[in-house]
């Protein structure tokens, strides 16, 4: 029995949760094309038949501008130092850029096993990806490089083998039938952030959270009643979530609920309001309650 842990590590939107889902093989983080869409360090579970690979998704690396971001790096920086193995993700159509290099300074310091795995093959041409491939090569010494798209799945076949080769013999860290290491409560709160991430215009997102205030199944049907609390930084950014005639909260909501009720299995009555919380992105004392951990 193999068993151990696998850091997913890069820049912001170089496809690292899509690239998680896949090698998983369900949804376990919400995507976008919104830059520091992960917050969160979330573990997902591999379970293979002589194997259970733990993959550790991370917030993207940045140069942080207020306490959240902070917190997200410094969550990618601590699941670094605990793992097994690093995937370093880069992005063929924009490679070795300065986040890219100092990702890379974090992985020499650290001299844990890395494979370079260079996303975003399906956009690029073939002569744009061998230079991309070159200056991604560049940023350091790698023990593998894979080349993929993580969106549409190319060259992604038996990776997730090659993956749990590399790690060292163990016990099983999780029940076999563990997919994720969150509760629900959380991934429905992203399931409303993603949404609202669709929806609203390029300014709002990165002010966005949610939190889900309780879920209380009734006793007498299959239902599931859900309050969540939108918080954004600006009282002009409310009006934008919520849209006109609460088109956009209503929407998204619809949207999260979907995805929700496959996830719960049972129906869901979902209720969502939107707070103005100024500066909650430096308020200590918000991040904690939200669950931005360091």
């Amino acid at each position: 029995m193999k068993s151990g842990f696998t850091a997913i590590v890069g820049k912001p939107n170089v496809g690292k949760s899509t690239l998680l889902n896949r090698l998983i093989g369900t949804k376990v983080s919400i995507v976008s094309d919104k830059r520091q869409t992960t917050r969160n360090r979330i573990n997902a579970i591999a379970n293979l038949p002589d194997a259970q690979v733990i993959f550790i998704d991370t917030p993207g690396i940045h140069k942080p501008h207020h306490g959240l971001g902070k917190r997200m790096v410094q969550a990618a920086r601590t699941a670094m130092e605990e793992v097994d193995l690093i995937l370093f993700v880069t992005d063929a159509t924009s490679p070795a850029r300065d986040d890219d290099r100092t990702v890379a300074s974090y992985i020499r310091d650290l001299g844990t096993p890395a494979w370079l795995v260079i996303n975003k093959k399906d956009l690029v041409d073939e002569e744009t990806l061998a230079v991309s491939e070159r200056a991604c090569r560049a940023l350091g010494e790698f023990d593998r490089v894979k080349i993929l798209s993580a969106e549409t799945g190319e060259n992604l076949e038996g990776f997730i083998g090659e993956i749990a080769d590399a790690m060292p013999e163990g016990p099983m860290y999780y029940p076999p039938d563990m997919v994720v290491d969150r509760p629900e409560e959380f991934f429905i709160a992203e399931l409303i952030r993603e949404k609202l991430l669709e929806l609203t215009r390029e300014e709002v997102p990165h002010s966005i959270a949610v939190v889900v205030e309780e879920m209380i199944p009734r006793e007498d049907r299959d239902i599931v009643d859900v309050s969540a609390t939108v918080y954004v930084d600006r009282e002009s950014q409310k009006g934008i979530v919520i849209g006109a005639g609460g088109s956009v909260l209503k929407e998204a909501g619809a949207r999260a609920r979907l995805e929700a009720e496959r996830l719960l299995g049972s129906q869901i009555n979902l209720k969502t309001w939107v707070k103005v919380r100024r500066g909650w992105r430096d308020d200590e004392a918000i991040l904690d309650r939200l669950g931005y951990s360091e």
